[in-house]
C-alpha cells in the first residue's frame, strides 16, 4: 500500500518529537535565567517552526522509502533512526540535563547526521532529499544558537 511508508515515517517522527518534547521546559527558571544572544528567536517561534519541519521529515522519509530498493530501505531506516534519536537526545542533553555544553555536542552530532540522512535519501529520491534542507538549515541555526548560549553560560 502506497500510504504505509508515509504513515510509518509519520509515527516515527511523532514518537521522537513526543519523547524530545517531554524534556523541554522553556518556562523553567533555569532556562529563563540563561544568558542568550540578542538574535535568539522568541520562544513561540520554536513551537511554530518544528511542526512543519517534522511533517517534511516524515514526507521525505515516506517518499524515499517508496522509491528505494531493499538495500537502500535498510540504509534509510538506519539513517532516519539515528537522526531522530539524536534530535531527541538534544532536548534531553540541553533541557533535562541543564547543560548547554552537552546540548552543543548533541547538536553537532545531529548536524552530521542530517548530512548523512540527506545523502542517504538522495540515493533514492533527490526531491525527498531536497525537502530535508530546511530541517538541516534550522538545525545549523540551532547549533549556532546553542554554541553562543554555551559560551555565555560557562559552568561555574
Amino acid at each position: 500500500m502506497r500510504w504505509q511508508p508515509y504513515a510509518g515515517a509519520a509515527l516515527a517522527v511523532a514518537a521522537a518529537a513526543t519523547v524530545g518534547a517531554a524534556a523541554v521546559d522553556a518556562n523553567s527558571a533555569w532556562y529563563r535565567g540563561l544568558a542568550t544572544p540578542r538574535w535568539q528567536p522568541p520562544r513561540w517561534a520554536f513551537g511554530a517552526v518544528w511542526p512543519p519541519l517534522h511533517a517534511t521529515i516524515a514526507w521525505s522519509a515516506g517518499r524515499a522509502w517508496s522509491q528505494a530498493g531493499e538495500r537502500e530501505r535498510t540504509e534509510l531506516v538506519a539513517a532516519l533512526t539515528v537522526n531522530l534519536s539524536l534530535r531527541t537526545a538534544w532536548s534531553w542533553a540541553f533541557f533535562a540535563a541543564r547543560s548547554p555544553r552537552a546540548g552543543l555536542v548533541s547538536t553537532l552530532l545531529l548536524d552530521a547526521s542530517n548530512l548523512h540522512l540527506i545523502r542517504t535519501t538522495a540515493r533514492s529520491d533527490r526531491r525527498a532529499a531536497a525537502a530535508l534542507l530546511p530541517y538541516a538549515a534550522w538545525c545549523l541555526f540551532a547549533t549556532a544558537l546553542n554554541a553562543r548560549i554555551a559560551r555565555y553560560n560557562p559552568r561555574p
